[in-house]
């Protein structure tokens, strides 16, 4: 998929970003208008790397002076060694973290005319003990902590006009224990070095140090002024402009000298309100004048919004209760590890929109400057978090972080929470130093993993199973799990998703949650040859891949969290043209969505373009429904609309993106007609030995064997064998040969094999054309994996597949949303979710609702088709979830046509019998009470397109649906 397959998606984010790098470059050129100065003595950032002199004490490329890129984790310029943070669980109490130091260099110039200015030199991030030299001198102490942002005061160590060294040793590890108890020993990567930017900052004597700013939904602005050496009045004048650049508000007072802070309130009449669905930014611009001219301004964006955790009720966003629909994103790119840029940064929040996400956790760090930006700009509520991965910062330590996190981070909007450590990772001493410098008093969280540790009235336990949730939403507190479904490989995510948001949903007391995670974290190893490597089982926990490639669970989210939610799922035998909706936007009515439909017809098997061909289409009247209330979609269908193969509707926000397209096939049988033809010119011939049976249609064939009723071989139609063999066999339940019959019939010949157990029988048919028929009855009583019958063919010989049905994703008994019908096709790929070389869609799966499947080999094409509804193919042998056993266990054959499939559990639930149906009633077994009649059809070779001869087909998979 790209981003031009989403014309307005695309041109919205494309617009989004023009305006953010516009900003930041008129903040600099402005900055140099009004005094202040910025000089980057590094690369911005993983594209525009300055080289620096380096020398690395241990592992790779160490013991001499070189170069490296700066910003960057050193590890991905071949320095040093790689540690993933739970090694020491992996190695054993005597395993050593590589513990190299990094010494940089480098020569820079500062302006003559910076002299009389304050300077400072600002490391946006650096991993993880920084001491930084001056021209020979000390900077100032130590910093200690990977993620923060630090500057120091080098006014006086810097020589002007002329050349200044710049000194700087990185330890990978600190000196203090308890930041690499909070940082290092963590279920991630940990790197070295400077990974973020470096640059000089340079400020008028007199200045503005920084702002904070409180604006609530009431339109009530307060704003704290931090100026520097002011040595006589001054006049400030701030003024609050809206996103068109009207200035809404003018105040002004002055500063005297012994300031330390310049407090003002205002008013703003009816702002409009930030939120995730209306991210409406302001933004206030304080100027210091003397004698009427600016000597130095600042400017930040802002929104105008309220946040309120009411104990025992809700959260609270400008007085609506909300929800969290969220994930886990660390901040990650497989060639740089932690060092990004800003189209990853707007890359990552464009996905989670997509996805109809509304949040996302920083985990488990605070993240880049400009992802928060973007968050503020596009709409994503933000819990930015302190380290702390189940271990803590001591009090001395972390304060210190917390300053410099809140600090510069307070006045994005997006911030919604401040998440104080992770899963036990939490300093409670610290908390009080969160409220002490946000000027906005937002709240704090402690994000765990133990029952019994909620703080200011929410839990956040990870982890908790659907049953468990059920009590805690019953409880007192608001329960809003920080993490939970993990998404290791192909599981957990949208696996479930569907019971638990729905519990969450309609939960008074939910604040909704966070799925854990975001990304597969693969780092390209620079000491093995570029592969990509997730650490075995730790981290392939995302639901899209390293370079962001979609998995299923990412369409399947999609659905399962669209604020315009639909569940029909099959028109009725009266349909109108009323569609069932429930508006699950917080602030918006549907009428401010648009409604398409199309009527479409599907493209036959041996069309080679595949896909669907649009009759007729329209636009629905946008209904009045209020946010969180019930309503109707009305379409006005023309008369004929029951000729059409399918219907489709979709849904775009007020911004005009996608929200998501709904599609109702027509049933089988009509999609049918265009496809099979029964009347042939030659009679079936039979052919009888004491063990086989042999029938041919022309050059097509089909033998059994009459010792067990099953199919030994067929031959195609050009008269080759096809290894398509060994069944009907059930996958679950008990069968018996009991014998084998046939007879002639006006249209071919008719084999009825019949037997004892749960299977009833099978009755075959070759018609004359060639097609095959099979009719089968079982009978199952119980709970059971899986149900329906079995075959085998040699999955080497694959080399793909094209279908009618849902897809292009493989489904899970807890995870079929994210698939809709269509002409799919895909080559074989042996894709194991969370592992190289994530290629998807995956080949390899269950898939659902098919109609048709043309399974393309080395020896000619076949085709299956359903009479009845709701088939799934299962395609070959894979596994959901690596381990020491592969989960779930697989149907017997590897080429199944099934009524019911598993479900799939996550890397804390892996028994389909036991853990896996805590995960709510769509992960429990199939319950199956009741006989199951099917009509499936064959055809052992390529289909004639009349008047064009044989098409072949290698179209890629269909993506632009999504």
């Amino acid at each position: 998929m790209t981003l031009n397959n989403y014309p307005a998606l695309f041109s919205r984010f494309k617009t989004a970003l023009v305006i953010l790098l516009a900003t930041a470059s008129l903040q600099v050129s402005d900055a140099y208008a009004q005094g202040r100065q910025v000089k980057y003595l590094s690369g911005k950032d993983n594209r525009t790397n300055t080289m620096w002199d380096f020398y690395c004490t241990g592992g790779r490329k160490s013991g001499y002076w070189t170069k490296i890129a700066v910003p960057s984790c050193w590890e991905q310029q071949g320095f040093g060694s790689y540690n993933y943070g739970r090694d020491y669980k992996t190695y054993g109490k005597n395993f050593r973290f590589a513990d190299e130091q990094g010494i940089y260099k480098l020569n820079f110039q500062v302006p003559q005319a910076w002299k009389n200015m304050d300077v400072y030199i600002v490391f946006e991030g650096s991993m993880t003990d920084t001491e930084v030299k001056i021209n020979g001198k000390a900077a100032g102490e130590k910093h200690q902590g990977a993620f923060y942002e630090f500057k120091y005061d080098v006014t006086n160590k810097l020589k002007y006009g002329t050349n200044n060294l710049l000194e700087a040793r990185v330890s990978k590890m600190s000196a203090d224990a308890s930041v690499n108890n909070a940082e290092r020993l963590a279920d991630y990567w940990v790197f070295g070095g400077i990974f973020r930017p470096v640059y000089l900052a340079a400020y008028p004597k007199q200045h503005i140090n920084r702002i904070a700013v409180d604006a609530k939904a009431n339109g009530d602005f307060k704003m704290q002024v931090y100026p520097e050496h002011i040595k006589q009045n001054l006049q400030w004048v701030a003024q609050i402009s809206d996103a068109k650049g009207k200035v809404v508000k003018s105040v002004s007072g002055t500063v005297k000298p012994a300031d330390s802070v310049v407090s003002i309130a205002t008013t703003v009449s009816n702002p409009l309100l930030w939120n995730s669905e209306t991210p409406n930014l302001y933004k206030v611009n304080i100027a210091l004048k003397s004698a009427g001219k600016i000597i130095h301004q600042h400017s930040e964006k802002f929104g105008f919004r309220t946040i309120e955790i009411r104990k025992g009720d809700g959260i609270y966003l400008n007085g609506v209760n909300i929800k969290m629909k969220g994930i886990n994103r660390h901040s990650w790119w497989p060639e740089t590890g932690r060092t990004l840029n800003d189209d990853i940064q707007l890359q990552d929040v464009k996905i989670m929109k997509e996805m109809n996400m509304n949040a996302v956790r920083m985990s488990h760090y605070p993240p880049d400057k400009k992802f928060l930006e973007i968050c503020d700009s596009l709409g994503l509520y933000v819990l930015d978090e302190l380290a702390g991965w189940q271990k803590a910062y001591s009090t001395a330590a972390g304060k210190k972080l917390v300053k410099e996190m809140v600090i510069r981070d307070l006045n994005h909007p997006s911030i919604i929470f401040w998440d104080n450590g992770n899963e036990g990772g939490t300093n409670k001493e610290l908390d009080q130093y969160f409220t002490q410098y946000d000027f906005s008093k937002r709240p704090v969280i402690h994000p765990h993993h133990r029952p019994g540790n909620a703080f200011n009235g929410i839990d956040c336990n990870h982890y908790e199973d659907y049953y468990s949730t059920k009590n805690i939403l019953a409880d007192s507190n608001i329960y809003m799990p920080t993490e939970f479904l993990h998404a290791q490989d192909d599981g957990g995510a949208a696996t479930g998703l569907a019971d638990f948001w729905d519990l969450h949903w309609k939960s008074k007391r939910s604040g909704g949650g966070f799925i854990w995670a975001l990304v597969d974290e693969g780092i390209v190893r620079t000491d093995q040859n570029g592969i990509i490597d997730v650490n075995g089982v730790n981290a392939p926990d995302g639901v899209v891949g390293p370079h962001r490639e979609r998995e299923g669970s990412f369409y399947a989210m999609r659905e399962i969290f669209s604020p315009v939610h639909i569940t029909l799922k099959d028109l009725p035998a009266n349909f109108s043209g009323s569609i069932p909706v429930e508006n699950r936007f917080h602030f918006t009515n549907l009428s401010q969505c648009t409604f398409n439909w199309e009527l479409i017809d599907y493209r036959k098997p041996n069309d080679q373009n595949g896909g669907y061909t649009v009759k007729k289409k329209g636009v629905a009247l946008s209904p009045s429904v209020a946010p969180l209330a019930s309503g109707n979609v009305q379409i006005n269908l023309p008369a004929d609309w029951k000729s059409y193969d399918a219907l489709t509707l979709s849904a775009y926000d007020p911004h005009k993106d996608l929200v998501y397209r709904w599609v109702w096939k027509n049933n089988n049988e009509r999609l049918l007609n265009n496809v099979i033809s029964f009347a042939g010119k030659d009679q079936v011939k039979v052919t009888e030995t004491d063990s086989t049976l042999l029938l041919k249609a022309g050059s097509m064939g089909i033998t059994f064997n009459k010792k067990n009723g099953q199919i030994v071989t067929m031959t195609n139609n050009s008269g080759d064998p096809f290894l398509f063999s060994g069944g009907p066999m059930l996958v679950s339940g008990s069968s018996a040969f009991k014998d084998i019959k046939h007879r002639q019939e006006n249209d071919g010949e008719l084999v009825e094999v019949s037997y004892t157990g749960d299977l009833k029988y099978a009755r075959w048919k070759i018609f004359n054309s060639g097609w095959v028929s099979l009719d089968y009855e079982y009978e199952l009583k119980g709970n059971y994996p899986y149900a329906g019958i079995t075959f085998n063919y040699p999955e080497n010989y694959v080399l793909g597949a094209k279908w009618l049905g849902r897809g292009p994703y493989r489904v899970w008994k807890n995870r079929l949303q994210g698939v809709v019908d269509d002409v799919w096709s895909n080559t074989y790929n042996n894709t194991q979710t969370g592992s190289a070389p994530w290629i998807f869609p995956e080949f390899k799966g269950y898939f659902t609702n098919i109609t048709w499947m043309e399974l393309n080999t080395v020896q000619g094409k076949f085709m299956i088709a359903a009479k009845e509804p709701d088939l799934y193919v299962r395609l070959f042998d894979f596994y959901g979830l690596s381990g020491v056993k592969p989960f779930p266990a697989l149907p017997s054959g590897n080429l199944s046509f099934l009524d019911a499939i598993p479900p799939l559990g996550t890397k804390l639930a892996l028994n389909i019998d036991g853990n896996t149906s805590k995960l709510g009633p769509n992960s429990e077994p199939n319950h199956i009470n009741g006989t199951t009649r099917r009509t499936l059809y064959f055809y052992f070779g390529q289909l004639e397109q009349e008047g064009k001869g044989k098409q072949n087909f290698t179209r890629p998979v269909k993506d632009e649906l999504f």
